[in-house]
């Protein structure tokens, strides 16, 4: 038996990183998952997990899409009957210093990273209003609430945005029997992080992930599947009575006040 049985779950840029452990994991835990992604990995992935004997059903989908998401959803509900959670996990993330930044790569973090999240909420809450219940988990970051980097504006704005729509949210449908929480990753070891890292030095990426987990106490990046076990937590009838709660899991990277306290 799994804390997800006979769930059904929708899952979005669960084609691969964080998204692709949220579906593995929530596949694993008795959840039938509905994969969206704008990328035809998508479908692949899915094939890969239905390979594994997990229940999944795959939507290339383009989430600044209203439309589209309803289209996707609306047949997922037909096809299951119910949708039980919703992961708001698709983003993206492009480093560039804030006076370089173009208003085309601006306004692409917010489509995707808020809109993305708008649009899904939109079309999945209305399941969960009709029958009472429903768990939705959105994907923000340490990045933008705690801390950032050179090259964040744009990425920290938008995930700290999720913060406040996941507490106005929560307060909206707590009388509907639904839970409204956020995880907030650290550093984890996504194809995102290792094309950032392989653009920064080509020749040895691996010596970049290794100087990244050493200022992290736990001395290593997360995974995906790491994600995956705390967002199926939430997503569970043992979180249901936690919400508007954001949840860092980031191997203890924001805790130290100094360098001095991770060196070796």
């Amino acid at each position: 038996m799994g804390i997800l049985d006979d769930k059904v779950a929708v899952v979005s840029g669960a084609a691969m990183g964080n998204g692709w452990g949220i579906a593995k994991v929530f596949g694993r835990e008795g959840a039938h998952v509905a994969m969206l992604d704008v990328s035809d990995e998508v479908f692949r992935a899915a094939q890969a997990f239905e390979g594994e004997g997990l229940r999944v059903s795959a939507y290339k989908v383009d989430i600044t899409d209203l439309g589209a998401v309803k289209e996707a959803v609306d047949d997922l509900a037909k096809q299951q009957g119910k949708i039980d959670i919703l992961v708001n996990n698709a983003g993206v993330a492009k480093l560039i210093p804030f006076l370089e930044m173009t208003d085309e790569i601006r306004d692409l973090h917010f489509n995707v990273n808020i809109n993305g999240a708008w649009n899904c909420t939109k079309a999945v809450l209305p399941f969960m209003v009709d029958r009472n219940y429903g768990k939705i988990v959105n994907i923000s970051s340490v990045t933008g609430p705690i801390v950032a980097d050179t090259g964040e504006t744009a990425y920290a704005i938008t995930k700290a945005a999720l913060w406040g729509f996941t507490k106005a949210l929560a307060m909206e449908v707590v009388g509907n029997n639904i839970n409204v929480n956020a995880i907030c990753p650290g550093m984890i070891d996504t194809p995102m992080v290792r094309k950032a890292v392989e653009e920064i030095m080509p020749d040895d990426p691996q010596s970049v992930i290794d100087i990244m987990a050493s200022a992290i106490p736990t001395k290593k990046l997360g995974t995906p599947e790491d994600i995956g076990e705390l967002a199926a937590f939430l997503a569970s009838d043992r979180a249901s009575y936690i919400t508007g709660q954001p949840f860092v899991i980031d191997g203890g990277s924001t805790l130290p006040e100094s360098a001095l306290s991770v060196m070796e």
